[in-house]
């Protein structure tokens, strides 16, 4: 990824071309999930156009924010894109959809099918338009099952998954969800590897296909996987759940001035780890802790003993220690710190970029390295409707029709109200 350094020190981008160059995404999604998805395709080097209601994405609104509608939340997930303002419901806007869809490779949504279908922009819809493109919905089931057409949200997803109860069984005081969208973060991440196999099928092939990505099975599989337990046997062999994680005991250690997180693993880890809090003895003399089959057994009980003996030392002490030992360990971080991290500072992690509208970014790296087709960052996340107009000329609308649209309010054109500046974007030509 080429860059260079601005006055302020900011990092402005060069496109570089990525593995999805030249595919072309109609994004309509919203909030976490789909965008986060979507993002990830547009990393890859995909021209993602992102259809948005005139209201815009509702994660725009949600704080901090230097100006109304660029929340940080809506800026780390929709760099790259273009923003194209249609209000679905009004005339012209399904036509607009389905010329798109013509010159694009996929569609990508995340209300209910149900939704779509009222829209006439049902996968039957898109094939009569452009029988290669790849239909792909994140919602919240499987559409075969008594829940298909419920709401779904990540802290339901969360609720269904057992989550919260894990949390109780784990030592929590009473029901909690884990403190990120990690149901919309994880199916995001599965999403992505569902379409771009689907987009390599349409490229051998030239068959499109509908694509289903729900939030429940994707992540009952995820929890389960760890936690079927006796229930994986039929007649069962006990109860579900994985002893080591469910510890109510597994946490970071407090030292003496701070906590640290150690993850003995393998007898080798354990023998040296016991070495170094002086209980060399332990692996022979009680067979608690003989193997791990016995350990996990005991893992409270073990975790007790560590949590003790780790309040001898220090944290910068421990942490010496342990990694000369080669057992692996970790320090406490904040979000500050983690902000701050020397790792993620020394491999760039964090880039400056100058926004347009915002000013200097803090934008998220990426979390793979490619040798040849790299990920980057191909622009900015867009002001609301900024690409209206330059993406319904793509399309085909004439003049006469986009000012049509514009008077009727079915889009709307984000750059009447200013200079978008040099955005940097890859797209494909229609």
């Amino acid at each position: 990824m080429a860059k260079t350094s601005g006055s302020n020190g900011a990092t402005a981008f060069a496109a570089a071309p990525g593995a999805l160059q030249g595919v072309r995404v109609i994004d309509l999604t919203s909030v976490m999930m789909g965008p986060a998805a979507t993002q990830t395709l547009c990393d890859m080097g995909a021209d993602v156009i992102k259809v948005e209601a005139p209201e815009g994405d509702i994660i725009r609104r949600i704080g901090p924010a230097r100006h109304a509608g660029m929340g940080a939340i809506f800026l780390q997930n929709n760099r790259g894109k273009r923003s194209l303002v249609l209000d679905l419901k009004r005339p012209g806007a399904r036509e607009c959809i389905l010329a798109l869809a013509r010159t694009a490779d996929m569609l990508v949504y995340n209300v209910r099918p149900q939704a779509m279908a009222r829209l006439n922009l049902a996968y039957e819809d898109l094939r009569a338009a452009n029988p290669r493109i790849v239909y792909a919905g994140l919602f919240g089931y499987d559409q075969n099952g008594p829940y298909a057409d419920r709401p779904a949200y990540d802290d339901l997803i969360q609720s269904l998954v057992a989550l919260p109860t894990l949390a109780v069984m784990a030592g929590a005081d009473r029901p909690r969800f884990v403190p990120i969208a990690l149901a919309d973060r994880y199916v995001a991440a599965v999403g992505v590897g569902a379409m771009v196999a689907a987009l390599f099928h349409a490229h051998k092939t030239g068959e499109g296909q509908r694509l289903d990505i729900t939030m429940f099975e994707a992540m009952a599989q995820l929890v389960l996987s760890d936690h079927a337990g006796g229930r994986s046997f039929e007649p069962p062999l006990g109860p579900p759940g994985y002893k080591r994680t469910l510890s109510r005991e597994r946490m970071p250690y407090p030292t003496r001035d701070g906590h640290i997180s150690v993850l003995a693993y393998t007898d080798a880890h354990w023998r040296t780890l016991f070495r170094l809090i002086g209980r060399p003895d332990l692996p022979d003399s009680d067979p608690r802790f003989a193997d791990m089959t016995q350990r996990t057994l005991y893992i409270d009980e073990l975790y007790l003993l560590l949590a003790g003996a780790m309040l001898g030392r220090g944290t910068s002490e421990w942490l010496e220690a342990l990694r000369a030992a080669d057992i692996p360990c970790a320090p406490l971080n904040t979000l500050d710190s983690l902000m701050d991290d020397p790792h993620l500072a020394a491999i760039g992690f964090f880039q400056l970029v100058e926004h347009p509208s915002e000013g200097p970014l803090r934008m998220l790296g990426m979390p793979t390295a490619w040798s040849r087709t790299p990920v980057a960052s191909r622009g900015h996340a867009p002001r609301l409707g900024q690409h209206s107009v330059e993406v319904l000329r793509e399309a085909g609308c004439s003049a006469q029709d986009i000012a049509r649209m514009l008077a009727v309010g079915t889009t709307l054109d984000g750059n009447a109200q200013g200079d978008s500046g040099n955005l940097i974007r890859t797209r494909r030509q229609s």
